[in-house]
């Protein structure tokens, strides 16, 4: 009963019923009044040819009457009219003014939602858009921010480097050489991390899809992190179903998605710690899914950090550095590149307790 089609609507009815109604009561009470005179002179007179002063006092009546209706239901109507315009055109202006400061940039606008009606709804609607542009412009303030910080480092760094050398501050050997080289990968690595991410956002991506042994994915990443596993002298069990057959992914994609997941997990679990991998079959809501699990007994992510974890630049720990920490931007591409191929990721963390990362892909 609050749309505008039922208010109008009984506005409209209304109106009509009253004029109907009204009209009814005026006619039959003048025919009752006047043509009661009006039989009782026919009667004592005779027949009349030419209407008499009855009649044409009856005429008059019924004219001022159906005269002083009609323009006190003009008047009403014009009325209500212009109440019910208001009512609609008022909180639309208010629309229009808030999305014309929307457009010059100011997206803080809110209009006020004063009915429950379509136009509060549309009201409603535009509250939320705005608080969603409003932070969207926010995250891409702070995105350019943080790519900024994360490119002034390492070019920093190697401008320092060869600034030194060119003043023959610092020595051009192969040290020194390397560091760049080191830096420049660095650099490399975080431009293309996020292209590859603004691709996937965007549902640009390409993926290179192929029938792929998800076990054989994962025993390749770990060999190629064996050194860091025997530095930290850590124990990594695998716990793989042999069972599961080839599943169509792009193995490029995914073996990047283990490796940031198994990467995190080598760097935040402690000296001689353990990580526990294991896939299995699993099936949800009559859909099968290929479940990885990567399991660590490191300090864990605070309940706080939960939520955002999987954002641009997140980091848990505020007091890593970019070498030890990384950039910010492994999860976030472990989310966008599992999600292109059409599954989920997932995370369960306590504190003291360690974490455990689940990707599901379609089987």
């Amino acid at each position: 009963m609050n749309s505008i089609v039922y208010r109008i609507t009984g506005l409209m009815f209304l109106f009509v019923a009253f004029t109907v109604v009204l009209l009814i009561y005026l006619a039959d009470y003048q025919m009752n009044q006047l043509f009661r005179e009006y039989l009782l002179i026919m009667g004592r007179g005779g027949m009349m040819h030419h209407m008499g002063q009855a009649e044409l006092t009856f005429l008059a009546s019924v004219h001022r009457s159906l005269n002083w209706v009609g323009a006190i239901l003009i008047v009403l109507g014009l009325l209500a009219s212009y109440s019910l315009a208001r009512s609609i055109t008022v909180p639309l202006r208010r629309l229009s003014i808030a999305a014309e400061a929307i457009e010059q940039g100011k997206f803080e606008q809110r209009v006020p939602v004063s009915s429950k009606d379509e136009v509060g709804h549309l009201a409603k609607i535009f509250n939320r858009m705005a608080t969603t542009l409003e932070n969207n412009m926010k995250l891409r303030q702070q995105l350019l921010a943080n790519i900024a910080h994360e490119l002034r480092t390492p070019i920093a760094i190697i401008k320092g480097h060869l600034e030194g050398m060119l003043d023959d501050v610092i020595d051009m050997n192969k040290e020194e050489v390397a560091s760049l080289h080191e830096e420049s990968i660095r650099l490399n690595r975080l431009i293309t991390d996020l292209k590859d991410l603004s691709l996937a956002e965007v549902g640009q991506l390409s993926l290179d899809k192929q029938p792929t042994n998800i076990n054989h994915l994962i025993r390749r990443t770990i060999q190629l992190m064996k050194t860091t596993i025997d530095e930290k002298k850590m124990a990594v069990e695998c716990n793989l179903n042999e069972k599961l057959s080839e599943i169509n992914v792009d193995p490029d994609r995914i073996s990047q998605v283990f490796s940031n997941i198994f990467v995190n997990a080598l760097r935040y679990t402690p000296d001689r710690g353990k990580v526990l991998i294991t896939t299995q079959l699993e099936k949800n809501q009559g859909q099968q899914w290929v479940k990885i699990g990567v399991s660590d007994n490191g300090p864990g992510i605070a309940p706080d950090d939960i939520s955002h974890i999987f954002d641009h630049f997140y980091r848990g720990e505020k007091s890593r550095d970019r070498k030890s920490g990384g950039s910010g931007l492994g999860l976030a591409i472990v989310k966008q590149l599992v999600e292109f191929h059409g599954g989920k990721v997932m995370v369960d963390s306590g504190q003291g307790t360690g974490t455990t990362f689940f990707v599901y892909l379609p089987y």
